[in-house]
């Protein structure tokens, strides 16, 4: 007896998909369902990348497809599709790169950088292909976390920068241009002008996600960033006590006056767990980043402990997800990555850059 394809479609939108949040028939992700006997063949699309994700959402259609009538086999075929999605209006996209993100924070000391080269690491873990920019000229900190403090981009043209390439993540910052010791003692126009030539003058090759780590506040850098590059999406970082939220939320509203979609917010040193006793303690209070994110009707995509491990390893050139890519906390990072990118795929596409251009001669 065949099954019927209906059933196999009912069964499996029964199944919520944790990172777009609704069915996959809804999503658009079940790009077809094949019937030949008993056997159902599952076809499925995903716009964000999802490769830590894979096994479990086989394993959950399997067993509800098995339960129609009919079934004897079934096979989940999962492709992954990253495209470009809308930016500010009158903004030109990036040669080389579908997506910016921005990761942002109202204040310093939240753990922002931290956040951002394992956020892109963990994309990259996931299956993206990603770069990342350190817009902290006066506090550059990427060069030292990726553990690539001595490198220097070369320049085969004279007027553009290949990326620093550290595991398997393309960087661009400042701190590649000048000595380690050398102060930036720079007005914010030459601020924002390093920055903006940063961003253009380095050849980005082919990546689904540039993840831009911002300085601190709401300045001339974050500005000019919301204003004259083509962001797709915003992260906010944050820990639990009061007095971050409120510069946190600072930092969000900034993104929501210039048209750039909040993707979410990241709560950083949520508890700590004591490694000789295993006592956990919320040591910046509790449940603050969540509760910011339903105040402001934008989602919470986790939170990350205060754990000695994450300050180490980035301290020492290898950040979490690299030097852990197994580890509890590096699933936790992966988690996030899995619904930064899920958030974006359900933005508006861009398709600019699949439209001709148009010249009108006198002939």
């Amino acid at each position: 007896m065949s099954a019927d394809r209906a059933a196999v479609e009912a069964a499996i939108k029964d199944y919520t998909d944790p990172y777009l949040e609704k069915n996959l028939v809804a999503a658009g992700a079940v790009k077809n369902i094949a019937i030949d006997g008993g056997k159902a063949t599952i076809d499925l699309q995903l716009g964000f990348p999802n490769a830590g994700y894979q096994g479990d959402l086989t394993a959950a259609l399997t067993e509800r497809a098995r339960k129609v009538s009919g079934v004897t086999d079934v096979v989940v075929n999962i492709t992954t599709n990253i495209v470009s999605h809308t930016v500010q209006k009158g903004v030109k996209p990036i040669t080389g790169v579908k997506n910016i993100i921005a990761v942002a924070s109202g204040k310093g000391g939240v753990g922002k950088s931290t956040l951002s080269v394992n956020l892109a690491l963990a994309l990259v873990a996931e299956g993206a292909r990603v770069g990342i920019l350190d817009a902290d000229i006066y506090g550059p900190s990427q060069p030292r976390m990726l553990g690539v403090m001595d490198a220097k981009p070369e320049s085969e043209d004279g007027r553009s920068l290949q990326p620093i390439t550290a595991h398997n993540l393309q960087a661009m910052s400042i701190g590649f241009l000048i000595e380690q010791d050398t102060p930036m003692i720079w007005r914010g126009p030459m601020v924002t002008q390093a920055l903006t030539q940063l961003l253009n003058d380095t050849r980005w090759d082919n990546l689904d996600y540039l993840v831009i780590d911002l300085p601190p506040g709401t300045g001339d850098t974050q500005l000019t960033l919301a204003q004259k590059v083509p962001v797709s999406g915003a992260v906010i970082v944050t820990t639990p006590q009061d007095i971050a939220l409120l510069d946190a939320v600072k930092g969000l509203k900034m993104f929501e006056k210039v048209d750039v979609k909040v993707l979410g917010i990241v709560e950083n040193m949520s508890t700590h767990i004591c490694s000789k006793c295993g006592h956990e303690e919320h040591i910046f209070g509790a449940g603050g980043g969540s509760r910011m994110a339903d105040q402001n009707k934008v989602p919470f995509l986790g939170s990350l402990p205060l754990d000695i491990t994450i300050r180490e390893s980035t301290d020492g050139g290898t950040p979490t997800v690299a030097a852990d890519p197994n580890g509890r906390i590096a699933m936790i990072y992966r988690d996030i990555a899995r619904r930064v990118g899920a958030k974006l795929s359900q933005q508006a596409k861009d398709f600019s850059a699949k439209f001709p251009k148009i010249v009108i001669q006198n002939t």
